[in-house]
């Protein structure tokens, strides 16, 4: 298939759970350069003129079709910012896989950018996944800061992944998003940090249509000394609906931070936030040990229970 090695070949595993070359349209980027392109009838995949992204078009009232747009990076010190913009047609129906993946084994940092534009015509449905992933044992940082803009028509509906579960040292992502009458946003962040690791998300989506309505929730763990620091903020400037939750379970030294962002310019904006941080309950480990697991299993399948 594609001219990768082993750990390359792993990190696609990782971030985009690819075992070969998928179905359907997409583009594999390796060490700053892409290293296999198709598109489909329906689904075009261009490379931008500067050579620093791509272009998506997916045609109106496609169905059932995918795109898969990894990243991996396995050379030490390789620094990149990539811009990949989506148009997604009228009532089409697709799945977007996206992710970074970084091996570093050197002493240099290693990084990568990526800006994701996302325009959904009228109708239109988009499941996206993005999960990150870091794994090499070099002095080098794993640093990923991604970059995420919606634009949602009338009736258009989204619902994103964002995953983040090992090996990123610094992560700073930022999400904004526009709703047009009727649009629908979802997201679901899951998110854990250890060692000394830092983990930033901000969130803002403005509801500018009546029917409008968003739900971002995020589940993370941080563990050992690292920190998070969750901000979501929703603008509601029409009759609309809105939720933000944020849920954590903090461990040994680590510290979160949860930031509300509430704005209601609308009379008939209804908009709620939760947040919820704190330590595994005593009583859940006890009653696994019961079940024949040591303490540090215990803590391990609350934790994957608990980001599932």
């Amino acid at each position: 298939m594609l001219e990768l090695n082993e750990i390359q070949k792993s990190l696609l595993s990782e971030v985009a759970d690819m075992h070969g070359v998928p179905q359907g349209a997409y583009n594999i980027r390796s060490n700053s350069q892409s290293v296999g392109r198709a598109s489909t009838a329906n689904i075009e995949v261009l490379p931008r003129e500067d050579g620093q992204g791509l272009t998506i078009q997916v045609q109106p009232n496609t169905k059932n079709e995918s795109v898969h747009i990894p990243v991996v990076m396995s050379q030490s010190g390789l620094k990149e910012l990539v811009y990949n913009d989506f148009y997604i047609g009228e009532d089409a129906d697709v799945l977007i896989i996206s992710g970074c993946g970084i091996h570093n084994t050197g002493s240099q940092d290693s990084e990568h950018d990526g800006i994701h534009r996302f325009y959904l015509a009228k109708g239109a449905h988009v499941r996206y996944v993005e999960k990150h992933y870091g794994s090499g044992d070099g002095a080098g940082k794993r640093i990923l800061y991604p970059g995420t803009e919606v634009y949602m028509e009338e009736g258009s509906s989204m619902e994103m992944e964002m995953l983040q579960i090992k090996g990123v040292d610094d992560t700073i992502r930022t999400t904004t998003a526009e709703l047009a009458k009727d649009a629908r946003l979802v997201i679901r962040e899951r998110l854990m940090t250890h060692g000394d690791q830092r983990a930033t998300s901000y969130y803002t989506v403005n509801l500018n249509g009546e029917g409008a309505s968003a739900d971002v929730v995020s589940r993370s763990v941080a563990k050992d000394t690292s920190y998070q620091k969750f901000e979501a903020k929703l603008v509601g400037n029409a009759p609309c609906t809105g939720h933000t939750e944020c849920d954590s379970i903090i461990m040994d030294k680590g510290r979160i931070e949860a930031v509300p962002g509430l704005v209601a310019n609308d009379v008939d904006a209804a908009l709620v936030h939760e947040a919820a941080i704190g330590k595994i309950a005593g009583d859940q480990i006890t009653k696994l040990m019961t079940l024949g697991l040591n303490e540090q299993e215990a803590e391990a399948q609350i934790v994957n229970g608990f980001l599932k």
